[in-house]
C-alpha cells in the first residue's frame, strides 16, 4: 500500500471511532523522516485506545503492521510507525501542549471529517 493509501486509510480508520480533529500532514517535501504525519484526537484515554486498537487490528489484518508503538500503556499519546506514515492518537490537553502541527508549520494539511471521508 502506497503512502498516500495508508495515510487515508489509517485516517478513515480513526474516524470510525469518532476521532476528533483529524490531519493528515504531508512532509514528502520538508526533508522528514517519514511521509506524512496523522494526527488525531480522542476525547478520553478509552477512545484513544479505541482508535489505536481499531487501526492495528484492520490493518495488521491486511498484512499491514507498525514497526513500533509508544504509549500505549498510557494512553495519552499513542504513536504508531508504519515507517512511511506515523500515527499520533492524543487526548485533547496533551494535543495542545503539544502542539505537533505547529512544529510542520510548512507541511501541508488536510484536515478530514465523517463528511470528506464518505
Amino acid at each position: 500500500m502506497k503512502s498516500t493509501e495508508l495515510a487515508h486509510r489509517i485516517s478513515e480508520l480513526a474516524l470510525e471511532k469518532k476521532a476528533l480533529d483529524v490531519k493528515i500532514l504531508d512532509l514528502r517535501d520538508l526533508d522528514a523522516v517519514t511521509d506524512y504525519f496523522v494526527i488525531c484526537s480522542g476525547q478520553v484515554d478509552l477512545q484513544v485506545k479505541a482508535i489505536v486498537d481499531h487501526i492495528y487490528d484492520s490493518l495488521a489484518a491486511i498484512k499491514v503492521k507498525p514497526l513500533y508503538r509508544e504509549g500505549y500503556e498510557y494512553l495519552q499519546w499513542v504513536l504508531l510507525d508504519y515507517i512511511d506514515v506515523v500515527v499520533h492518537v492524543l487526548v485533547p490537553d496533551r494535543r495542545e501542549f503539544y502542539s505537533l502541527e505547529t512544529l510542520w508549520v510548512d507541511a501541508d494539511v488536510q484536515e478530514l471529517t465523517d463528511e470528506s471521508s464518505e
